[in-house]
C-alpha cells in the first residue's frame, strides 16, 4: 500500500481548481458535488486542497510549486508524480462512500471496478447505515463494552447475518436486531497451517477470517504480507514456542492462531 485512503470533509470551504476544459469542469463538479466551493489562486489561503487541470505542462508544473509552497495538497490531473493526493472513482450510497483508486497508475480500471461493484450493492446501503447511526445510543446500552458491541456488528452484518448489507432490507430489521441479539458467546480459536508467505494464497475463508479476527497469535514465521490482512487495530501476539499451542486464549472474540509450516 503507497496511499493512506482518507475521506477529506470539505462541506463549506475552499478548494481550489484551476484549469479550463473537460477535466477542470469534472474536479470543480467533484467539489460542489462534495459541498465545497470552488475558487482561484487568489483565494489559495483560504483553502487546504488544490487541482490543477492545465494542459501545458510547464504552466502545470509552475502552478503546483506556487501552490504547494503556500501550504496546500495538491492533485494534478494526469500528473501522478506531481500529486499529493490522487482522486478514487467514488460509489455514491449516500452516507455510505466507497472509493476506488489505483494511486494514480489507471483510472480507468478504478472506473470499471467501480461500475462493477455499483451492480453488487444495494441501492438502500445507505439507509441502513442512517438506521445504525439513529441507533447507536440504544446499541450502546445493550452492548456497553465496545468489543462486545463491535463483535456483535460483525455477526449481525456478516454474510447472511441479521442486517446482511447486501440484502436491501437490512435498514427496516435494525430495531427487531436490537432488540433480540444475544450477548456473544465464547468462540473456539482458529489455527492456521500456512504453506505459503505469498498473502494471495490464503483461502477466502482464511482471510475473512483475519479480517474478523480480534486476537492473532504467529509464531515466528508467519510474514508481514500476512499479518497485515488482519484487522488493523487487531491485538498482535507472538506465540511462545512454535510447536505448542498458547498456554491462554482471550476469554471473548475471535482468535486465530497463524503457524508457518516448515518449509519441506
Amino acid at each position: 500500500m503507497r496511499s493512506l485512503p482518507l475521506f477529506h470533509r470539505i462541506a463549506g470551504t475552499r478548494v481550489v481548481v484551476l484549469g479550463e476544459g473537460d477535466a477542470a469542469d469534472a474536479k470543480r463538479r467533484l467539489v460542489e458535488r462534495a459541498g465545497g466551493t470552488c475558487c482561484g489562486e487568489a483565494e489559495a489561503h483560504h483553502a487546504r486542497l488544490a487541482f490543477v487541470a492545465i494542459d501545458d505542462a510547464g504552466e502545470a508544473e509552475a502552478a503546483v510549486r506556487r501552490l504547494k509552497a503556500r501550504g496546500l495538497l495538491v492533485n494534478a490531473t494526469d500528473r501522478p508524480d506531481l500529486c499529493d493526493f490522487t482522486v478514487p472513482s467514488v460509489l455514491d450510497r449516500n452516507p455510505v462512500l466507497v472509493a476506488v483508486g489505483t494511486g494514480g497508475a489507471s483510472a480507468g480500471l478504478a472506473k470499471h471496478l467501480r461500475l462493477r461493484l455499483e451492480a453488487v450493492l444495494p441501492p438502500p446501503l445507505g439507509q441502513l447505515a442512517e438506521a445504525l447511526y439513529a441507533a447507536r445510543d440504544v446499541l450502546r446500552s445493550r452492548f456497553p463494552d465496545a468489543a462486545d458491541r463491535r463483535r456483535a456488528l460483525d455477526a449481525a452484518l456478516a454474510e447472511g447475518g441479521a442486517l446482511d448489507p447486501l440484502r436491501g432490507v437490512a435498514a427496516d430489521r435494525v430495531a427487531s436486531w436490537l432488540q433480540d441479539a444475544s450477548d456473544e458467546k465464547p468462540v473456539a480459536p482458529i489455527e492456521i497451517d500456512l504453506a505459503s508467505d505469498d498473502p494471495d494464497d490464503l483461502t477466502l475463508r482464511e482471510a475473512r477470517w483475519l479480517g474478523q479476527a480480534d486476537t492473532v497469535l504467529h509464531d515466528s514465521r508467519v510474514p508481514p504480507a500476512i499479518l497485515d490482512r488482519a484487522r488493523a487495530d487487531a491485538v498482535r501476539r507472538p506465540l511462545d514456542t512454535d510447536a505448542q499451542p498458547p498456554a491462554e486464549l482471550p476469554a471473548t472474540g475471535l482468535t486465530l492462531v497463524l503457524r508457518r509450516r516448515a518449509d519441506s
